[in-house]
């Protein structure tokens, strides 16, 4: 994937991280869990489709409700963990399928939820938005959710953010910035806006934990060769080591969600 806003216009793909993501990005917090509960989203027996779901991590926490869920996402590798790990959770109320948030290929009005999680930034919004006010059904609920380090205010975030510029200097992380929420021209005439939340929440790593999530993040496993990789994993870790563990580490949850038209 190349986006000209993001990394200047440098190609990256998550596929090539699966093994590393699935094993190191179920890092959500129970809170956000809760609040998307909350909103209504996850009842017994609701149809809920996951765009960009990588390997269904938000599916596969939220099994328990009894909800049916659709994982897709356009990455075939990121799929073929999702669906190895619900088999080994022996989950039966989980479907996948590769396909791109803007075309999912699904009929009108087949969901009575669709969530986003850490991905809408990288759809073509207007596109994705009309594609998912189609599959929802009326009055369905639509959830943005992003979160991100807050290496602003948090000096281990900080150092990780300098070491992998050092290694990409095309990666243009800059932190979960605060702005004030507008509501965006693709909701236009499409969702009205039930409700938007933002919190700040210090989370659990160890150190092999922390280095797991940097290491499948845009910026380093899905973007640079592998040798390089294995360069950054080396120095990164000899750093990690000067710090204790457990590693409290500063995030920040945004959740828009929206109501179907």
């Amino acid at each position: 994937m190349k986006l000209s806003y993001i990394d200047n216009n440098n190609s990256f793909d998550f596929g090539r991280t699966s093994g590393t993501y699935a094993k190191f990005r179920d890092i959500y917090p129970k809170s956000m869990y809760e609040r998307l509960v909350g909103y209504g989203i996850g009842k017994e027996g609701q149809e809920i489709l996951d765009l960009g779901s990588g390997t269904a991590i938000l599916p596969l926490n939220l099994a328990y409700t009894n909800a049916r869920f659709t994982a897709t996402d356009i990455s075939e590798n990121q799929i073929a963990y999702g669906r190895k790990m619900c088999g080994e959770k022996g989950l039966t109320n989980i479907r996948f399928k590769v396909c791109a948030a803007e075309d999912t290929g699904f009929a009108d009005s087949s969901f009575d939820a669709v969530t986003a999680v850490q991905c809408f930034p990288y759809f073509e919004k207007d596109h994705a938005a009309k594609e998912i006010a189609r599959v929802l059904k009326p009055e369905g609920l639509f959830c943005i959710i992003l979160m991100d380090w807050l290496a602003d205010e948090d000096e281990v975030i900080a150092e990780m953010v300098r070491t992998v510029k050092r290694y990409n200097p095309q990666w243009n992380e800059k932190g979960f910035a605060k702005d004030i929420y507008r509501f965006p021209p693709w909701a236009e005439g499409r969702f009205e806006l039930i409700d938007v939340c933002g919190y700040d929440e210090a989370l659990r790593f160890n150190r092999e934990g922390w280095l797991g999530r940097v290491l499948s993040c845009r910026g380093i496993g899905a973007s640079l060769d592998k040798e390089t990789v294995a360069r950054f994993e080396e120095e990164y870790r000899a750093i990690l080591g000067k710090y204790d563990e457990p590693l409290w580490l500063k995030h920040r949850i945004h959740m828009e969600v929206y109501r179907s038209m």
